[in-house]
């Protein structure tokens, strides 16, 4: 039993690294990202282990390393989000990106699709913007980002306006109706290559604030009681009612009629025991193919599924028009 628990511990850390492609390997180049942002010159410092490092529970201090990484990797001048809404770790939201292009990829001749031909939906894309700012610089990939939040549309939308090379590339929708995910922001005349999804983690607000506070505890040296107003994300982004098991399930019942018009579906899924429903579910939509990619940053260790509905000999045709 011992032999076992071993491999398994290592094959967890071999999962929990980034992907190759991965432009966020290894520790931060802080000076350099200051270099391309001076502003984030004021978050660092050198620690107790003589390291350059910022403050992790400082939410400031980590918008700041966001925009220079944004600005220096991705090409995106101006970006910013306002207070108590989400600021995500890029590395981990690049990892997805690639896992995407990987999982296209597979569907056309095992060459990454790239272009504005193709097209993505980002359901929940936030006032970050993250996923399509990084699928474009990385893949030239068009986007439509949904929201039910019209601070976060109104936030995402100023990011594209003010970086002039995106204005063609990223388009956004309002979701009217919260327990809709693809109808009113898919029509069904349209086709998308794939979907993406970072869903809500938790049940309760008390769940996403006790999660919260452990986080930041687990970053400070003193005892944290109470959470930063401008730290962790708005209600929505971080949970939702039954959880992030009913999102999943809810997402996967509402792609069924939108079968012929997206290749792959896919979201995150961050709590492993969410999988096993999942499966049972997407087995009840008849799911042609379901893929689960395992990926990581550091400790935490996480995971895309996808599926289709489109046989395997019709994959290559979605991509027929893209120019090679």
């Amino acid at each position: 039993m011992q032999i076992k628990k071993k491999k398994r511990n290592a094959k967890e850390k071999q999962k929990a690294k980034l992907h190759a492609r991965n432009k966020h390997h290894g520790r931060y180049h802080l000076q350099e990202l200051a270099n391309t942002s001076p502003e984030l010159s004021e978050y660092i410092f050198v620690n107790q282990y003589e390291i350059e490092t910022i403050d992790f529970a400082n939410p400031e201090a980590v918008k700041s390393l966001n925009k220079a990484l944004l600005k220096h990797f991705y090409g995106v001048s101006n970006w910013q989000i306002p207070d108590n809404y989400l600021c995500p770790p890029i590395p981990g939201r690049a990892d997805y990106i690639h896992n995407v292009a990987d999982l296209l990829a597979g569907s056309n001749h095992f060459q990454i699709p790239k272009g504005s031909q193709v097209k993505c939906l980002d359901i929940g894309v936030g006032a970050n913007c993250v996923y399509p700012l990084i699928g474009n610089s990385e893949y030239g990939w068009s986007f439509v980002g949904s929201d039910i939040d019209n601070v976060a549309l109104e936030n995402a939308t100023k990011i594209v306006d003010e970086n002039e090379h995106l204005k063609t590339k990223i388009k956004f929708r309002h979701q009217p109706n919260n327990k809709n995910i693809f109808a009113g922001v898919f029509e069904l005349t349209e086709r998308f290559h794939a979907t993406l999804c970072n869903p809500p983690f938790y049940a309760s607000i008390d769940e996403a604030k006790n999660a919260t506070l452990k986080k930041l505890n687990n970053l400070n040296e003193e005892q944290v009681t109470e959470v930063k107003q401008n730290f962790g994300g708005q209600n929505r982004e971080l949970w939702t009612h039954g959880g992030e098991g009913k999102f999943l399930k809810d997402m996967i019942y509402q792609s069924k009629p939108y079968e012929n018009s997206c290749l792959w579906f896919t979201t995150l899924v961050s709590n492993q025991a969410n999988l096993k429903g999942a499966y049972h579910y997407l087995k009840e939509v008849e799911a042609l193919d379901v893929k689960t990619l395992s990926m990581g940053q550091g400790n935490k260790i996480s995971r895309v599924l996808a599926w289709t509905f489109q046989p395997q000999e019709k994959h290559e045709k979605w991509f027929d028009h893209i120019k090679k």
